[in-house]
This record gives C-alpha cells, sequence and structure tokens, in this order.
C-alpha cells in the first residue's frame, strides 16, 4: 500500500516500522542556509580568488559530511544484507575519502580549519543506523542517506554556481559527481520511497545551530584522515552518464 503525506511520521518497509520522519528529515551538511546566504562576503583573497564566508562554510562542511558518512559506509560493507547495500557502502567510503583529500588540500591552501568530529546531528544519524539490524539497518541507512544527498545537490550547485574561488570550484564539482554517484547506488537498492523522500527532504525541522555544527578541533591535534580500504583504491566515483533510450532518433 503506497504511503501518503499524511502518514509522514515513520517509514515502513515490508509492514515493518524502521524509524520516525524526525530522525531523518536534516541537512547532509550542517547550516545550509548559511552556506547559501553569504556567498558575497569575502573573507581573504588568496592566489585563487577570492574566499567567502560561505566558500568556507562550504569545505568545512564537505569535511563533515564525510566525518560521518564515511564510517556509515563502512557499516554498511560490513552489515549490509545485500549486494546492493555492500555496494552503496563502498560508494560512501570511497566518495567521502577523495573528498576529505581534497578538503584537507584546500584547507592547507585557504588557511581553514577542518573539524575532527561530525555535528552532534550527523553523529546521531550514524547512531540511529547502528541501532538497527538486518534488513532494518539497510532501510534506516538508504532513508537518512538519500534524503540528505538530495537535500545537499542543489546547495552544491549553487555554490559552485556562484564562487570565484578555484579551488572552492574544483571541490564543488567533485562534491557534486560524489553526490550524484551516492544518490544513483542508494537508489539500486530498491529502498528509496520517492515520495516520502521528497516530502523529507523538503520539510526539515528546524535545530539549535550548536546541533549542527561540529566540534572545533583540540588545539594542535593532528586532522583526521578518512582512508580507502585496500582493494578499493580505483573504485569509480564519477557522475554516472544516463544512456539515450533506444527510441531516441
Amino acid at each position: 500500500m503506497p504511503i501518503s503525506r499524511r502518514m509522514v511520521g515513520t517509514v515502513f518497509v515490508g509492514g515493518a516500522l524502521v524509524l520516525t520522519l524526525s530522525a531523518l528529515a536534516y541537512p547532509a551538511m550542517l547550516g545550509v542556509e548559511t552556506t547559501t546566504a553569504n556567498q558575497d562576503r569575502v573573507i581573504a583573497n588568496t592566489q585563487y580568488g577570492p574566499l567567502t564566508e560561505a566558500d568556507r562554510d562550504f569545505v568545512v562542511k564537505v569535511r563533515a559530511a564525510g566525518l560521518w558518512e564515511h564510517p556509515l559506509g563502512m557499516m554498511a560493507m560490513e552489515r549490509g544484507t545485500t549486494p546492493e547495500m555492500k555496494e552503496a557502502g563502498q560508494h560512501l567510503v570511497v566518495g567521502h575519502a577523495r573528498l576529505d583529500l581534497a578538503c584537507r588540500k584546500i584547507a592547507a591552501e585557504l588557511n581553514i580549519t577542518l573539524p575532527n568530529q561530525a555535528s552532534p546531528q550527523q553523529q546521531q544519524f550514524v547512531a540511529t543506523v547502528d541501532s538497527k539490524t538486518g534488513k532494518e539497518f539497510d532501510a534506516t541507512g538508504v532513508a537518512i542517506m538519500r534524503v540528505t544527498h538530495g537535500q545537499i545537490f542543489p546547495v552544491i550547485a549553487k555554490v559552485r554556481a556562484n564562487t570565484q574561488n578555484t579551488m572552492v570550484r574544483q571541490l564543488a564539482d567533485l562534491a557534486n559527481d560524489t553526490v550524484l554517484d551516492h544518490i544513483t547506488v542508494l537508489e539500486k537498492t530498491g529502498l528509496v520511497n520517492f515520495d516520502q523522500n521528497n516530502f523529507q527532504q523538503t520539510t526539515p525541522p528546524k535545530l539549535p545551530k550548536d546541533q549542527l555544527t561540529p566540534p572545533a578541533p583540540q588545539p594542535g591535534a593532528p586532522v583526521l584522515t578518512l582512508a580507502i580500504p585496500k582493494g578499493l583504491e580505483d573504485l569509480n566515483t564519477a557522475s554516472p552518464t544516463a544512456l539515450p533510450s533506444a527510441d531516441v532518433k
């Protein structure tokens, strides 16, 4: 039976209660409103072009996204119950490891301080999925990740369209490819409820700022590195190319 918008409080898979809507509908990268609102406020002039507040926030938020999606991908690789779920985990891990490498290089060049922990909100995402087993683990993970990736997709496009900093543009290009790849492999699991997903993407609850902000790193602490597991170094995480239908002339 299809799920109507009146039943937005819960997600059902195969008749089983998986999780409440309020556990899902948050942006993948904290402070999306800030990222899109302050593109004109220049905080530094660099050899790569002006760096705005939104540019800096974008780099930090790509880093923060990896700090929760990389461990969640590792969990999916180990605990996913289908080949498609395990594949999604691989793409999450590899994609965010590559994004993280770019963030660390950019941060060093642009003097941006990166967090070593995800935000409390993002840490709760991981805890929510970790508390599930079997098919519920798969469904919960896909529901959370598909909503968050769908929410951040247009934000990346806006940063890419507006930034004058060449390094930030390169990061946005990579982030765009990576998020599209992740959306694609999540959909391949067959667990995405598109009606419910679209509703959740457009009606996120408001949270206090402290829940959306990753804690500052300890002074002198080494920057955490997100690694690509052995054997996955050549995994293709570029955005997929749509093939035309045989009927198209």
